[in-house]
């Protein structure tokens, strides 16, 4: 078997995960799959995948994109979102610029929101 033909966990940290659960059950969603021997949270994802939230005394959140969702109408996403109280960022730098807070380069469309511990979060749209 091959890394091409298996099935991904995201790992993030988090520092409260009822905090947590509750942001990425009740606002993006995803379906809760209980909690490991470890303590870890897990999400199921598309595909098999899953998310798994460890907790951690201590959190520092990546500075990139930790993960993106792919979606086929970002502004109905992006909508949906919203209106379930996740806030998306904004950005206003040379070559990187969002509208309505979605970023297009003429082959995707991105937007960013952060998860309560400030983990980066994306949707993005293929064009």
């Amino acid at each position: 078997m091959s890394l091409t033909d298996s099935v991904v966990a995201v790992m993030l940290p988090t520092g409260d995960g009822t905090r947590a659960q509750d942001f990425y059950e009740k606002r993006l969603g995803l379906p809760f799959d209980g909690v490991s021997p470890a303590g870890e949270l897990q999400f199921a994802l598309a595909g098999g995948g899953s998310l798994v939230l460890r907790p951690m005394p201590d959190v520092h959140p990546s500075p990139n994109t930790a993960m993106s969702f792919e979606v086929t109408d970002i502004a109905a996403e992006i909508a949906d979102l919203e209106s379930r109280g996740v806030t998306f960022e904004d950005y206003d730098e040379p070559g990187f610029t969002t509208v309505d807070h979605v970023f297009d380069d003429g082959s995707v469309r991105a937007a960013w929101f952060l998860d309560p511990d400030r983990n980066i979060l994306c949707l993005h749209q293929p064009r």
